[in-house]
């Protein structure tokens, strides 16, 4: 069987990670999956990104930094997002890595013109949320954490809104069946 690959692009805050946890720690508990059909590879510190056929999906988690910044290991990313893509390989991009996946596929990332979005907030599904893979069983209004300075300020071409708030346009997007950003 395959891993999933959780492609690390950042830390979180050193007080929560001195607890002994940190973004992929969530998601493996958050998915309820054995450690052991994991492959984690940290991209910001240059670990090498596997050959695409070698697993059976991906997760790209948040960071602290920033997509306009065109750090190279950010740029080498997206580019194997762009190719994942093309091979329609599910993948679900978590804040950072759902900018990153809407860069990476023609869509356009910046900074928010009003500023950071941070704490608790309501978020609304569209009506192609209902009949979405992931979003379907989800309630069409919830509360949500959240905190970025930067936002996809344009879906790409192809990407189906799945979720807004207030703040944010396009707080998650679906490209194809089983490619998500969120």
């Amino acid at each position: 069987m395959k891993p999933l690959l959780i492609v690390k692009t950042g830390q979180t805050l050193p007080a929560l990670r001195a607890t002994g946890e940190d973004f992929e720690d969530w998601i493996i508990r958050g998915m309820a999956i054995d450690r052991a059909r994991i492959m984690l590879v940290n991209a910001y510190a240059d670990e090498a990104l596997p050959n695409l056929d070698s697993i059976a999906g991906m997760i790209v988690t948040g960071s602290p930094a920033m997509v306009t910044d065109q750090e190279a290991w950010s740029e080498r990313c997206a580019e194997y997002l762009g190719k994942a893509v093309a091979l329609n390989l599910p993948v679900l991009g978590i804040c950072y890595g759902h900018q990153l996946l809407a860069y990476a596929c023609g869509g356009e990332v910046g900074y928010h013109p009003q500023g950071r979005e941070i704490g608790t907030v309501t978020i609304e599904n569209t009506a192609a949320a209902q009949r979405d893979s992931l979003f379907g069983a989800m309630p069409m209004r919830f509360l949500g954490h959240t905190t970025h300075s930067q936002s996809v300020l344009r879906l790409p071409k192809e990407a189906v809104l799945l979720a807004s708030s207030e703040h944010d346009a396009h707080q998650a997007f679906r490209l194809g069946e089983e490619i998500h950003g969120g």
